[in-house]
């Protein structure tokens, strides 16, 4: 698939793909024309990076953990320090702590939001 398609379907614009490309997030095909050719599952994997991104992992442990999502078995530790171990350790901290917050925000929503339909019955 084009650029185009891609980040339409993914919502991410046409140069952060490009950047996920030059920082080795993604791989992409060229064709015989040297455009640049989109694999289906490229789909899943700008997403996962995406959400990585968003949650503050800088892209150098990203594409050290993109093994991982893709699977678990292919993951390499060739490039396993005491430093990239604390790094993802307080990473998986901070988005514990994020998915915590947010859990709390949107039950706090949800219970707004019911007593707003309550209150709109009355």
């Amino acid at each position: 698939m084009r650029i185009g398609e891609l980040s339409e379907r993914t919502d991410i614009a046409p140069r952060l793909l490009r950047y996920y490309e030059d920082q080795g997030l993604i791989r992409v095909g060229r064709l015989a024309n040297g455009y640049r050719d989109y694999d289906e599952r490229l789909v899943d994997q700008v997403v996962h990076i995406r959400g990585l991104l968003d949650a503050g992992l800088p892209t150098r442990i990203i594409r050290q953990i993109l093994p991982c999502l893709e699977d678990p078995s292919d993951i390499h530790f060739a490039d396993a320090t005491p430093e990239i171990i604390g790094t993802l350790e307080q990473q998986r901290d901070r988005m514990s702590r994020r998915i915590e917050l947010l859990t709390r925000n949107r039950d706090a929503m949800t219970g707004y939001l019911d007593s707003l339909r309550g209150c709109m019955r009355g």
